[in-house]
């Protein structure tokens, strides 16, 4: 076949060469261009990706979780099927207060997830107004993905929490003005309040009512207009002197009931406090601090961000009297320093071996050529992604190592075929510039084909895509880039660095004693064709079958040294009892000589310091701890202890210990939903459910999201009484809401505050649940009665949440598994067994897998749902370079068989095949795919010169051999560096094994399979 730029056509390499000043001035450009554009890339420790999740929340005090879910939960529901791109609403109803989460479908472009936000901020607001009366909210939350690059605990001996306060906003004031900062968020703080306690007893002897002092309060603290005096002159605005200057003004509250008259500090204690119980709080190191969150501007360098914050600290720091402490609870900055410093000395590993490769193979002053090709293809590569907006990161980074190994691919062969035809008595500028009529466009064609073995990446519609689509972008820009190197700048360097034979020196190449062997064997191959073609497919069913015994996961854990501890107590437990925990807790773990620091969320989880963070949200049963280990493997010593002290010293307790995942958050390992219109059958098969997961052995602390039920007690009230007496149910509720938790009766003004002045019973009166029994109440006639005589309380129990999935009540079985197995393989081994118990469902009713497993197949069906379109490229392609229909289906055929190198070397390892392992047996396609292209096109070139079709299949093997295998070499060794990556390890290794293999089968099978797809026969 005549190859486009043949002898009297253009040649880009003649081109180079023979315009060497011009080529000099581009290769030092662009050199330049690219270690500037280097230092220009941002960095993070993981790219980023889009949250499609946004969070509604309500609340409607007094009201119970069946009374929210009934009454708010489903209307917020049933309006937010309206939203463009929604996939699910997933909601929780609690006692008072409800949260719905909105899902979009993975496949929304990121552009339109604002305005949807916008679409659902609309209509919830449509609905408002159809929520029952007493409703707080909706409130909203699209900012769910933030992520704080750096956070601070201040925590102050000495001073008054207000006065801490005070230093804390000033401290965000000054980070908020630091370049590249986006926002600054007060975390952890307590809202002061006054409290005027008082004793509804004694209210009974004096014949006060709790609404006469509330009158009083308000009618002396409130601002309304009080004229304006207007002259000819002037307009003077009247001011009427009363309102609360201080906590004194407020005892000194004079107010009348029948002829007496009554001052309030003479009856009530009034008082400064913070909200009691406290809906969260924030401990470091077993201090209770106030924190501050620093959001970073998107395309913000992070380590230049984080210099002018530690600079900004230690100015702060000698600003503060003694006594206020700052401590820097997290540091994005130094994590992506340390995180990209470990993946660069990975690339620069891969450097060194690849020339390594290259000097030893080839020579030295072949090896030179590729040698000085490599930084080139880099700069530019590196200019490239700063052209495109890719920075250095965890992805971009792996990639880079993992193209490293096939960008010289092109470089080797260009100059390997340079060296050969110099050997065989060319001249430099005809042996420099034959690769580009000889090889050139195989090598463009296979260099795309690989490329696009990388498309499913790029285009996959999922978070999981999104997380990993740099690998696409770079590996795809550094081939196209290599390809252009080795045509361009790889001759040009080949023309000044290599020697010409002097005449007579010339010899066959391919007629030395290891040639003649392999010649022998790949002759062997041809003449056995079916032996080497069922053998192969025997060998690819089994590497096939080798998959249902490798371990699966989607993304493995991350390599950083924090640990998240969940600590959840029984559903309805006190803030209180929480805290008892995390002081607990946190007496362990200032022992501990592995741990260098902790932090305790008490009643909220962390807020997102790390992109992939599976963030819990407000619960008062619930406590979170961040805790830093010195090392990894001090980080598992601890993870173990950790499990062991909460499962002898905290029996109460439900924990989960876990270090920070890696790509997209999953939750609990192992899940499964049961869901249905009837809550009462769903939670029976839920706990059908429960017991089989319970009984497996690989799984533990299984559990559902419906938790416990809660004790409640409920007020069982005469209303024939109550009509007698003149008194309301809605007096009873706020009397029960003064007496035990407080109530609202004012606002005081200070500064730029707003203080809350609540009234409740002293904690003597108000402990107790006979206290309310024992509360007066004024009646119509003005005397008060105790609560006793009217109604009777009685403990019961109900539901202390109820989860909903698409507005159908969903219990989600959870459960952790034991240690060495991954989530996948044990939600699969756990799943046929729900079989029997799935067939007696009625209609409307539904098992289905959850966590892990769920969003692994949603990545996977992203990655599956490009794959036509893969397909259709590599065909085109293979159509534009064969020209002919059968060569390209044989090319076709030879794309699987990496998963017999990939199956065995992940068997050998014993690594898991995850998300990014997936990726890297797709790509192996395109790479097997590029050596079949060159190798069958130097076949039909061989038979359009006249060989006969055996002598061509079996001489084009043995010439395309060195350069095959110095590319696998190369690639291969290249590889090593990721292999110690937890995240690209099994992607590494099954990139090795299946390179390894095809290299050989590339040199054995194809011949095979050419020889029996033509019918070719040994000539006479």
């Amino acid at each position: 076949m005549n190859q486009p730029g043949s002898e009297g056509g253009f040649n880009l390499s003649r081109w180079a060469i023979e315009h060497a000043s011009f080529t000099r001035f581009i290769v030092v450009l662009l050199m330049i261009s690219g270690v500037f554009a280097y230092l220009n890339l941002g960095q993070k420790e993981d790219p980023e990706f889009t949250f499609r999740i946004m969070v509604v929340r309500a609340y409607w005090p007094g009201a119970t979780a069946a009374e929210m879910e009934q009454q708010v939960t489903d209307r917020i529901e049933e309006k937010l099927e309206e939203t463009p791109w929604l996939d699910r609403t997933q909601s929780y109803s609690k006692p008072g207060e409800t949260q719905v989460f909105v899902f979009l479908r993975e496949d929304t472009p990121p552009k339109d997830v604002r305005n949807v936000w916008y679409q659902v901020r609309k209509k919830v607001g449509d609905v408002q107004g159809q929520l029952p009366q007493g409703v707080q909210g909706p409130f909203f939350n699209d900012e769910f993905g933030d992520t704080y690059i750096a956070m601070y605990a201040f925590h102050a001996e000495g001073f008054t929490y207000v006065e801490l306060k005070d230093y804390v906003d000033t401290a965000r004031k000054v980070f908020g003005a630091v370049k590249g900062v986006e926002k600054v968020d007060l975390l952890g703080e307590q809202q002061p309040k006054i409290f005027v306690e008082f004793s509804y007893r004694k209210f009974a002897q004096l014949g006060i009512t709790f609404q006469q002092l509330s009158e009083a309060l308000r009618g002396q603290n409130i601002v309304v207009p009080s004229g304006q005096l207007n002259t000819e002159e002037r307009a003077l605005f009247v001011r009427v002197d009363g309102t609360y200057g201080d906590l004194a003004a407020i005892e000194d509250t004079r107010f009348r009931v029948g002829r007496s008259t009554f001052r309030l500090g003479d009856f009530a204690k009034v008082y400064r406090g913070y909200e009691d119980p406290p809906r969260m709080k924030i401990r470091h190191r077993g201090k209770e601090t106030i924190a501050l969150g620093i959001v970073m501007e998107k395309d913000s360098d992070v380590l230049k961000v984080g210099e002018q914050l530690d600079s900004t600290l230690a100015r702060l720091r000698s600003s503060f009297p003694v006594g206020i402490e700052v401590n820097q609870v997290t540091d994005q900055p130094k994590v992506v320093k340390s995180a990209v410093g470990e993946f660069v000395q990975s690339l620069a590993e891969a450097v060194v071996i690849v020339l390594v490769v290259s000097f030893f193979s080839l020579g030295l002053r072949t090896g030179m050529v590729v040698a000085l090709t490599i930084p080139f293809v880099l700069g530019v590569t590196f200019l490239a992604m700063d052209w495109a907006g890719i920075q250095l990161q965890k992805i971009s980074l792996g990639a880079l190592v993992l193209a490293l190994g096939l960008l010289v691919d092109d470089a080797m062969i260009a100059v390997e075929m340079m060296a050969r035809k110099l050997e065989e008595g060319y001249d430099k500028l005809k042996a420099a510039s034959f690769a580009y009529t000889s090889t050139a466009f195989p090598m463009l064609t296979g260099t795309l084909i690989t490329a696009a073995g990388f498309l499913p990446v790029g285009f996959a519609k999922s978070a999981a895509g999104e997380y990993t689509f740099s690998i696409f972008a770079v590996v795809g820009m550094a081939l196209v880039i290599s390809w252009i190197a080795s045509v361009y700048v790889t001759p040009w360097l080949g023309m000044m660095l290599l020697k010409e034979r002097p005449a007579g020196e010339h010899h066959e190449l391919f007629d030395t004693p290891f040639y003649r062997r392999l010649r022998r064997v790949i002759d062997w191959c041809v003449a056995q064709r079916k032996t080497v073609m069922i053998a192969t497919f025997a060998a690819f069913v089994l590497g096939v079958a080798s998959f249902a015994v490798i371990p699966q996961q989607f993304f493995p854990d991350s390599t950083r040294d924090e640990l998240m501890v969940d600590l959840w107590l029984p559903e309805g437990a006190s803030y209180l009892a929480s805290e008892n925990i995390a002081k607990r807790m946190e007496a362990k773990l200032a022992a501990d000589p592995d741990v260098v620091d902790y932090v305790a969320y008490v009643g909220n989880g962390a807020p997102r310091f790390y992109l992939a963070l599976d963030q819990q949200l407000a619960h008062v049963n619930f406590t979170q701890f961040m805790v830093v280990a010195h090392d990894l493997k001090g980080r598992e010593r601890l993870r173990a202890r950790l499990r062991t002290w909460i499962a002898e010293e905290f029996p109460e307790v439900r924990g989960r210990v876990d270090p920070l995942p890696n790509g997209p958050p999953v939750g609990w390992p192992v899940q499964f939903r049961v869901q249905g219109p009837d809550p009462k059958l769903v939670r029976n098969y839920a706990d059908q459910v429960k017991a089989i997961i319970a009984a497996s052995p690989l799984t533990r602390n299984v559990h559902d999201n419906w938790h416990e039920s809660i004790l409640v007690v409920q007020d069982r009230i005469d209303q024939d009484k109550l009509r007698v007496l003149g008194i309301t149910s809605e007096q009873i509720r706020g009397a029960g809401q003064t007496i035990l938790s407080g109530s609202v009766i004012g606002t005081y003004r200070e500064a730029n505050r707003n203080v809350e002045i609540i009234a409740r019973q002293p904690l003597d009166e108000r402990s107790r649940i006979s206290d309310l029994a024992d509360a007066y109440m004024p009646t119509a006639s003005g005397v008060s009665v105790p609560f006793s005589q009217f109604g009777k309380a009685q403990p019961s129990f109900e539901p202390g949440v109820l989860w909903r999935y698409s507005r159908l009540p969903a219990i989600t079985i959870q459960a952790e598994t034991v240690p060495g197995k991954q989530a996948p393989d044990v939600t699969n081994s756990i799943d046929p067994k729900l079989d029997a118990l799935r067939a007696q469902l009625p209609v409307g009713y539904a098992i289905s897998i959850a966590g892990a497993l769920e969003q692994s197949k949603i990545a996977n069906d992203s990655i599956n749902a490009q794959m036509p379109m893969m397909l259709v490229v590599i065909v085109l392609l293979l159509m534009i370079q064969l020209q002919h229909f059968g060569r390209t289906v044989m090319v076709l055929l030879t794309a699987p068989l990496g998963i017999i190198g990939a199956a065995a070397a992940l068997l050998v390892t014993g690594l898991p095949f995850g998300f990014v392992a997936l990726l890297g047996v797709i790509a192996l396609a395109g790479i097997i795919m590029r050596n079949s292209v060159i190798l069958v096109d130097q076949i039909d070139q061989d038979i359009q010169g006249g060989h006969d079709p055996w002598t061509a299949i079996v001489e084009s093997a043995v010439r395309r051999f060195r350069p095959i295998v110095l590319t696998a070499a190369a690639a291969v060794l290249a590889l090593i560096p990721l292999v110690r990556s937890t995240f690209f390890g099994p992607m590494a290794a099954a990139l090795m094994g299946g390179l390894i293999v095809a290299t050989v089968l590339t040199m054995t099978f194809l011949p095979a399979l050419y020889a029996a797809w033509f019918r070719v026969r040994r000539p006479a």
